[in-house]
């Protein structure tokens, strides 16, 4: 498995969930005897561990590792909530990719370590004993870690709501799609497993709570989730499972019956500092995702105004040096806010190095630039102003052009107040702000999936299917976002090597370095941020230098095995596979499914 990852979960997480709890959380707790649920999540990390010994004194060619390793992963699974939600860095490291990590402060590249790098290990091979022993050790030091977290901090409403969200997401995103367990194909079972330890913590927790307001949403709450565990079970195969109904008439029952789990049982208000909009019945919601949490710290909660007139300025020319560029120039509303050029031109009208991207959903990423420089949108937007080849102004200087238009001053002083002199800091923001409200999350997937209309065709469900299983394409584009945005946490966005050639004649290798400019680590080389496929039927060309006209270009590369797969050489592809032996339908099908993604907000002036 070829698949580098470079990630943090910040450790703020960690220490926000502390600090966000409501005052009366400690009355609301005692409404509920919370001690047995975080006893069977404590208890279950204990039997992971215990086979983790288990695997320690069984040769790795015993047929018994396999057998320890999968009650090992389902042990792990069963106590996931809580332990990954109280200590997010190093549940992350216990149960996440086979990757080198390099580390943000010392930029330290540490082999990958965890129960997928033990995975790969157990079902690939590995070139010695010792090198096993020691994955062993170092994931039986995480799962200590995270035994002593649960340890020490008492389950709560909150952490209980919280952590119980986060774990539905990791079941669709990323446990259905094989993220999870992409060598053994174990995701599915697991699914089941998840759900069943759903079901027990409800138990040992708060059913009683539900049974006496409402006993007819526990009856049904328990028949959603044996339901979703049975259509499971009616096919395991991982290319051939059904996720599009799973999903649908399955899975989305169960999130809606569990919001109204959290509402009935009347012990905890959603926080607003999470990802999540705990309200929403689905994760395909238009508004299942918590904007604010995404926006940058010192941009939250825009004003009406503020964003009508980052909507002005984003069509406004003045904003740059010569007055011949504005943000529309490169991301206009009619192609899904791309410019459809194979790179994008500077302000003399030459072609600049990368592709337009879109700006649809855009706030949802936490890397900015095809190179993923950028940590957030205002440092983006910063970084078109700033650049000489585009608006080519500092941050600090403002254009007395725009105040020519008596109405922006009338407006830059209800936004922002009255001072003697601007900047385009300010421009920035209510630029920043317009452009998060770009989002579109009801497009005929959303709706289909949503169950709102049933207009989707054999094509399509087999495309969407192909997506999130044989294809692999939502190990990196995870669902919903379809962006390298990862769940359940939401603080990073992948970057991946997938070896894009420089023309379409698939003969050579691109030169673009991409991320590795940053720290010249050869596991970076080529590197590029993995984008959303929202909207792609309206963004051509595609890929980072737009070698490619058309979905079934970028279908067909992938489906070789990327670079890889043209022959380049490339020790560090990404890629979570070396060939997709898609056939000519199930390629048809996957572009039939792409275009169903489509839903661009809607830009009557400009």
């Amino acid at each position: 498995m070829k698949r580098i990852l470079i990630t943090g979960i910040l450790i703020a997480s960690f220490v926000t969930s502390c600090k966000t709890e409501t005052k009366d959380q400690d009355q609301l707790t005692a409404l509920v005897d919370w001690q047995p649920a975080q006893e069977y999540y404590k208890n279950h990390l204990d039997t992971a561990i215990q086979y983790l010994d288990s695997l320690a004194l069984t040769p790795i060619e015993d047929p018994k590792t396999k057998t320890y390793f999968k009650k090992a992963r389902v042990a792990f699974k069963k106590a996931e909530p809580y332990a990954s939600y109280i200590n997010p860095e190093v549940g992350h490291r216990a149960n996440g990719p086979a990757l080198p990590f390099l580390t943000d402060d010392s930029q330290k590249v540490l082999e990958p370590v965890g129960l997928q790098k033990l995975e790969e290990s157990i079902y690939e091979g590995v070139a010695n004993a010792a090198i096993y022993q020691n994955e062993l050790r170092l994931t039986k030091g995480l799962l200590e870690i995270l035994k002593g977290n649960i340890t020490q901090r008492e389950l709560n409403a909150e952490r209980f709501f919280i952590a119980t969200h986060q774990q539905l997401m990791r079941m669709i995103s990323l446990a259905i799609a094989g993220f999870d367990t992409p060598v053994s194909g174990l995701g599915l079972a697991e699914t089941q497993q998840s759900l069943q330890s759903l079901q027990r913590v409800y138990e040992l927790s708060i059913a009683e709570r539900i049974v006496e307001n409402d006993a007819q949403l526990d009856q049904e709450f328990k028949y959603q989730i044996q339901d979703a565990i049975a259509f499971i079970e009616t096919n395991v195969d991982f290319e051939t499972f059904d996720r599009y109904t799973f999903i649908r008439d399955y899975f989305n029952p169960i999130t809606r019956s569990w919001v109204a789990i959290r509402k009935t049982s009347g012990l905890w208000e959603p926080v607003l500092n999470k990802p999540f909009n705990f309200d929403a019945p689905t994760f395909f919601e238009e508004d299942s995702f918590n904007i604010e949490y995404f926006r940058a710290i010192t941009n939250r909660n825009p004003s009406e105004a503020k964003i009508a007139l980052g909507k002005r300025l984003f069509f406004d020319k003045n904003l740059s040096q010569a007055k011949d560029m504005a943000c529309v120039t490169c991301h206009n509303p009619k192609l899904a806010y791309t410019d459809g050029l194979v790179t994008n031109l500077n302000n003399s009208g030459n072609p600049l190095k990368r592709n337009s991207p879109t700006l649809v959903n855009a706030i949802f990423q936490r890397g900015f630039f095809w190179d993923g420089r950028a940590e957030t949108l205002l440092a983006q937007i910063s970084g078109v102003f700033t650049n000489k080849e585009e608006f080519n102004s500092s941050v600090h200087e403002f254009s007395d052009e725009v105040l020519k238009d008596s109405t922006y001053y009338k407006a830059f002083q209800e936004v922002f107040g009255t001072r003697r002199k601007w900047s385009n800091d300010e421009t920035i923001k209510a630029l920043s702000a317009y452009i998060s409200t770009l989002n579109g999350f009801s497009s005929k997937f959303d709706k289909n999936i949503r169950g709102e209309v049933d207009t989707f065709t054999a094509s399509e469900k087999l495309g969407m299917n192909l997506f999130m299983g044989k294809a692999l394409c939502a190990t990196c584009h995870f669902m919903p976002l379809t962006s390298g945005t990862v769940p359940p946490f939401f603080t990073d966005t992948e970057k991946e090597v997938i070896g894009v050639p420089e023309t379409v004649a698939n003969k050579q290798l691109d030169d673009d370095l991409g991320f590795y400019f940053m720290y010249n680590e050869p596991i970076q080389l080529g590197m590029f941020k993995t984008p959303t496929v929202r909207n792609v039927s309206l963004t051509a060309p595609y890929m980072h230098n737009g070698v490619y006209q058309s979905l079934e270009e970028v279908i067909d590369f992938y489906n070789k095995g990327g670079g890889g797969g043209l022959g380049f050489d490339l020790p560090h592809q990404t890629l979570p596979f070396d060939a997709l032996n898609l056939t000519d339908t199930e390629q048809t099908a996957l572009v039939d499914f792409l275009k169903t993604l489509t839903d661009v907000p809607q830009e009557t002036e400009y």
